[in-house]
């Protein structure tokens, strides 16, 4: 499968966390081009801030794996990691990291700040982004208008 073809599998759990009224955000990990984990946004109905789509997938992984480093992996997300995602990136040992749509508000990989580019740390990815960008920024941008429309009737 492609980047655009796992990101695609990534969009599905968004839409899947949209569905439980999470801001729709997934990630999927893959190794040697199968899916070892999955994961979307669930802060909410977990009450668990760490709870981001990025965490579950890895912490799929690594049960999948057996082991918490996650070396030689790619993770597709469809909105640019936060800071603390980018943490938990790094100690899994993430190879690669794939995201869809800048967030100019948290985004860690370059937006608001660019920890992968930091030459301090002890890990760093390779970092691709934009892909499929305008369908991940579509799906956040509709169901925020739609959660404010929400919130106008009300």
């Amino acid at each position: 499968m492609s980047d655009e073809e796992f990101m695609g599998v990534a969009l599905e759990l968004a839409r899947e966390g949209a569905a439980f009224d999470e801001v729709p955000v997934g990630a999927v990990v893959v190794k040697d081009g199968e899916i070892v984990g999955r994961g979307f946004n669930q802060p909410i109905g977990r009450h668990d801030p760490t709870a981001h789509a990025e965490v579950m997938a890895l912490r799929d992984a690594a049960e999948c794996l057996g082991n918490y480093r996650l070396p030689g992996c790619t993770l597709y997300v469809t909105l640019e990691p936060c800071a603390m995602c980018i943490g938990a990136i790094f100690h899994a040992r993430i190879a690669r990291v794939v995201f869809g749509a800048r967030d100019p508000k948290t985004g860690a990989a370059g937006s608001v700040i660019d920890l992968f580019a930091e030459e301090r740390l002890n890990h760093h990815a390779e970092i691709v982004g934009g892909v499929r960008a305008e369908e991940c920024g579509a799906l956040l941008s509709s169901f925020f208008a739609a959660r404010r429309q929400k919130t106008a009737v009300a």
